[in-house]
């Protein structure tokens, strides 16, 4: 199905072509190597060097979980209006149904930040995040940049990237988004699908193929080759968004005649244009797609990369089902997590169906699984199925067609626009449920449970068409390409005038003299130091797991109501994977506060650290959490903040799983260290002289001394390339502090 070029390859004359049998010159390879539509693009919006980026965006964008938070940082750095395209949904907390007022509290304050600082607002219902941009502020060649990982908008044309709120704030305060040039990995798709086969198989294909590996991380994907004309523009977006879980930067694809056909539709065709590689473009690795050889995939827990073809999953159920019930029973710390109890009669059966969000939303998505569900029935039993159109308008054109009404007929419940079945605030499965869904993630605990409660269900990713097929055959696992149907539908119609009578069209009418609104748990950022000269760091967390996700560091669901409120959401930090940890972070702030107050720390701590002879002049005391890989997943900042406004001052970890967690770390002013071999236990002790010349000079390692119960040892701790702007916000102690003085 999926074939991995390592090497340098060309895209020429319409094929791919490794380097080392295209025989160009060196060069025609550097001519080549800004061939890519990628290179163009970046070009146009870098205010750097070749190598060294500084990027301005033509929009950005934020939902309800994080705008609040950007917001407040970007007015306490002095913000005056937005100097840019701005639009702030409301997708993520729109059920307001936890904590009383304070949802609806952050969506009231976020329309009157809208009217003072000049953005767009829409409103709770409406659109998800990434269906809105994709229907009314993509554009070919533009770049935006979102605070919600899964921005991608590279179907489009558009060069989209997701980061953590405090890049956001840059581009607000006309700062750029500083980065190394990124690699460009040329995705070449040619085939075409089988009836039955949907974009999010495609998808799942691609992430099992290249995130264990690393293959794609941080770089951007190009998708090019003959098989895109054989996509819809619905199969692309469905592909293109799910990009991220491959641990890339960003996506880019060419455009064609659909492309230009969907402007039209949503009434922008003036936003389209050809977009092509030059013949040839050079790509630093390659990925070939058969798409004709793509089967109904699943994604079982606890990743989007654990893919299975669901042929060998029900061929193999009980091997396959075992390793990942001994997984879940390991994160749940006993023996009754169950997932082999769901094989019966022959089959694989399955608790509950979705189909939601920003990637199974669309509108073919749904048009498709009412054709495979025409005629027939979910059952009155166990299994339910639930699907949430992406926006209005796709909903409108579903019911104007028959879609919902016929869905409804056989037992689909439908609902509105909302994000919540992709990370844990809507349809949380039953405990040891299995849920197949077609949404971006199937994390653990990311459905909503909570492993420290002796709680734990399932979500295994598929497509909608098989989900429609697994619904249509009362709950038991079947394949869409099993099923008998016609993947003929009616033709989809936007209807602006939705947008038109309820979103607010603030971005650039800035109106200075309105007041923000704010609900009793909007709460500003509090202080945060700045570096010392020397660092003496507590281990208050180390986790071993292979790779640590957000939604591990700052769980998902129903905290997500306190975002506006750093320190009640700080409360929250790494409760499903470490419980003790927020009071181990807080005992060593408490001591840090006492230094400051008495310019001593206590005598506790000072008898435990003797063995250091650290520098008491000019040392300040944090904590640090400890983890291999930390930081899959979700772009939110609140991964980073919450440890910081706990006193946290570094993480040590052996890699960062993306670089937005590691940016984000950088922007709340913590010291994102590596070390090769952790050796680091719970309770011990790091200290660093002359940290703080150490950081203003660039260096990308440091000397240090680790204290593990009496002993002392001697280790050099990475910290990687900081951009000047990078060491300055480190040594001031977060962005915040930065904008402030600089």
């Amino acid at each position: 199905m999926i074939k991995l070029i390592r090497g340098g390859c060309y895209y020429m004359g319409g094929a791919l072509v490794k380097e080392s049998q295209a025989f160009l010159t060196a060069e025609q390879k550097a001519a080549a190597r800004k061939g890519t539509m990628a290179y163009r693009i970046l070009r146009a919006h870098n205010k750097g060097t070749e190598e060294d980026l500084k990027l301005k965006f033509d929009a950005i964008a934020s939902h309800d979980i994080t705008y609040v938070g950007i917001i407040q940082t970007a007015k306490a750095s002095g913000l005056k209006e937005f100097p840019l395209s701005y639009t702030l949904t409301n997708c993520h907390n729109s059920l307001c149904a936890v904590g009383g007022t304070i949802n609806e509290d952050d969506h009231v304050f976020g329309l009157s930040a809208a009217k003072k600082y000049g953005a767009n607002f829409v409103p709770p219902h409406i659109a998800v995040i990434h269906q809105y941009m994709r229907e009314m502020e993509a554009r070919v060649g533009r770049m935006i940049l979102g605070s919600d990982s899964h921005t991608r908008y590279g179907a489009l044309g558009t060069l989209a990237v997701g980061e953590g709120g405090p890049e956001l704030v840059k581009q607000i305060l006309c700062q750029t988004y500083d980065i190394k040039r990124p690699e460009v990995v040329a995705v070449y798709l040619r085939g075409n699908l089988k009836k039955g086969v949907g974009p999010q198989d495609v998808a799942i294909a691609l992430c099992g193929a290249v995130f264990k590996n690393g293959f794609v991380k941080n770089k951007i994907l190009e998708f090019v080759g003959p098989g895109i004309k054989n996509l819809s523009m619905d199969y692309r977006n469905g592909i293109d968004v799910m990009t991220t879980e491959t641990a890339c930067l960003s996506s880019i694809w060419e455009t064609d005649e659909k492309t230009r056909e969907y402007y039209k539709i949503h009434g922008r065709e003036g936003d389209f244009a050809e977009l092509h590689p030059e013949d040839p473009a050079y790509y630093d690795c390659g990925i070939t797609i058969n798409l004709s050889s793509i089967e109904p995939m699943i994604a079982l827990p606890f990743h989007p990369s654990n893919a299975y073809t669901i042929r060998e999953l029900l061929a193999h159920p009980q091997e396959i089902l075992s390793e990942v019930e001994a997984a879940g029973r390991k994160l749940r710390g006993d023996d009754k997590f169950t997932l082999t109890d769901k094989i019966r009669d022959g089959g694989v059966y399955v608790d509950q169906g979705v189909i939601a969000g920003c990637a199974g939303g669309m509108y073919e998505n749904i048009a498709e699984a009412y054709e495979i569900l025409k005629g027939g029935s979910t059952g009155a039993d166990e299994f339910s199925l639930s699907v949430y159109p992406s926006s209005q308008p796709v909903y409108k054109a579903l019911v104007d067609n028959g879609y919902i009404g016929g869905l409804m007929d056989a037992g689909v419940v439908v609902k509105t626009a909302f994000c919540g079945p992709c990370f844990g605030a809507g349809d949380v499965p039953a405990n040891n449920g299995l849920s197949i869904r077609h949404t971006t993630r199937n994390f653990e605990s990311r459905e909503g449970s909570k492993p420290a409660q002796g709680q734990l269900a399932s979500v295994a990713l598929m497509d909608a068409r098989s989900i429609a097929a697994t619904a249509a055959n009362g709950g038991r696992l079947t394949p869409a390409t099993e099923a008998e149907y016609t993947k003929k539908v009616k033709k989809y119609f936007f209807d602006a005038e939705i947008y038109r009578k309820r979103v607010y069209h603030g971005a650039g009418k800035a109106q200075a003299d309105a007041e923000l609104k704010y609900g009793p748990n909007i709460a500003d950022w509090p202080e945060m130091i700045p570096l010392g000269k020397n660092v003496l760091i507590k281990a208050v967390s180390v986790i071993t797991d292979p790779v640590t996700t957000t939604d591990e560091l700052i769980p998902s669901g129903e905290t997500s109501s306190y975002r506006s409120n750093p320190m009640k959401l700080a409360e929250f930090a790494l409760s499903r994977k470490d419980p003790g940890y927020v009071g181990r972070a807080k005992a060593v702030k408490a001591d840090e506060d006492s230094r400051r107050a008495t310019g001593e720390l206590p005598e506790s701590v000072l008898r435990e650290v003797e063995p250091l002879h650290i520098r008491k002049e000019g040392t300040i005391y944090g904590s640090c959490v400890v983890a291999v890989k930390p930081g899959d997943g979700s772009a939110r900042e609140q991964a980073a903040s919450c440890q910081r406004v706990l006193g946290g001052i570094a993480n040590v970890a052996e890699e960062y799983a993306t670089k937005r967690y590691r940016s984000n770390l950088i922007n709340w002013g913590m010291l994102p260290f590596t070390a090769k071999k952790l050796h680091i236990s719970l309770g011990d002790y790091i200290y660093v002289e002359d940290i703080d010349k150490y950081i203003a000079e660039g260096a990308e390692s440091v000397p240090a001394k680790l204290l593990s119960g009496k002993s002392v040892k001697d280790i050099t701790l990475g910290l990687g390339s900081l951009t000047p702007d990078e060491r300055s916000i480190i040594l001031k102690g977060c962005l915040i502090n930065f904008n402030a003085v600089h």
